[in-house]
């Protein structure tokens, strides 16, 4: 009952949970049934999350993922027909933690060029302040009006600075909970084509293997800078096609059973009920709380996956 409120609760607000439903059902089934009980608690927590969120979804970043998705799930299907449980879970534990450890690395390196940036805007303007506490008197009057017309640019410049500076500020605030928005750092085109290639592979093959392709996906949009509703309304989409995807796959390969069916029906009530509690709460999580909540969940299934 609890990991099935924590998918819905996932699906409308906080994502890295997700992988904690996942733990949950393969410690009381066996991994390979598990999956396939949990499958159509997924869809039913992807229908609730699109109705919830579908004018939040970026197309053009789905467009580009899903044909490095198909081909994750293709070689999840050949895995799962040739491996056994542990070496599954281990594999997508693994991948994960590489995962998180290089976005968290992305994301010291961008502040500490930020903090970088900043030292050097105030020991400029510290210079400034001690030239014209300490500067000489002019000479002549020509010196004097010299002076006074260089400091009278400087200080045009700094307002200039400030204007602009709150601006992209407020601007930025308004975006920040739907679109993109710089990291600090910003990847070349071949960078981000192969950040996209591989983060479709990661997250097509782990969704296909258990069900784990939620940490994948919220690391790549975290990376990709999308705020809290473009990342809630993307992820929505993204997932509810690659579940239904899913669904033959898992059918043909046996995970989907006549008995796991009759279990999700007892269990799609709580998926509901977490899903309202997850939209009733999205609107008071804070930006960089939701970050780091994703990442603090997606790290804990992770090593729960090594086990």
């Amino acid at each position: 009952m609890l990991a099935a409120l924590l998918v819905g609760f996932s699906k409308t607000a906080v994502s890295g949970v997700g992988a904690l439903s996942v733990a949950l059902f393969a410690a009381v089934l066996p991994a390979r049934e598990s999956t396939g009980v949990l499958l159509p608690l997924l869809l039913v927590g992807d229908v609730l999350a699109v109705r919830a969120y579908r004018g939040h979804a970026d197309r053009a970043v789905l467009l580009r993922l899903l044909p490095s998705v198909a081909a994750g799930v293709l070689l999840g299907v050949v895995f799962v027909a040739r491996t056994d449980d542990v070496v599954m879970r281990r594999t997508i534990g693994v991948l994960l933690l590489t995962m998180v450890v290089h976005h968290g690395w992305q994301r010291t390196r961008a502040g500490t060029h930020s903090r970088s940036r900043s030292r050097s805007r105030f020991r400029a303007d510290s210079r400034a302040l001690a030239r014209l506490r300490a500067g000489r008197r002019p000479r002549t009057p020509a010196q004097k009006r010299a002076r006074e017309s260089q400091e009278s640019r400087e200080s045009q410049e700094g307002r200039e600075g400030q204007e602009t500076q709150g601006s992209q500020e407020s601007q930025g605030s308004q975006e920040s909970q739907e679109s993109p928005a710089s990291t600090g750092t910003t990847p070349t085109p071949r960078q981000h084509r192969l950040r996209t290639v591989l983060f479709g592979l990661i997250a097509g093959f782990a969704t296909m293997v258990a069900n784990a392709g939620g940490p994948a996906m919220s690391l790549y949009l975290l990376s990709s800078g999308f705020g809290m509703l473009g990342f809630l309304g993307t992820g929505a989409w993204f997932f509810l096609i690659v579940n239904l995807v899913k669904v033959p796959f898992s059918a043909g390969l046996g995970l989907v059973t006549a008995d796991g069916l009759a279990l999700d029906a007892w269990l799609a009530l709580a998926v509901v009920v977490g899903a309202g509690a997850g939209r009733a709460l999205v609107h008071r999580i804070d930006q960089g709380a939701f970050e780091r909540l994703v990442l603090a969940f997606t790290a804990l299934a992770a090593i729960g996956l090594l086990r």
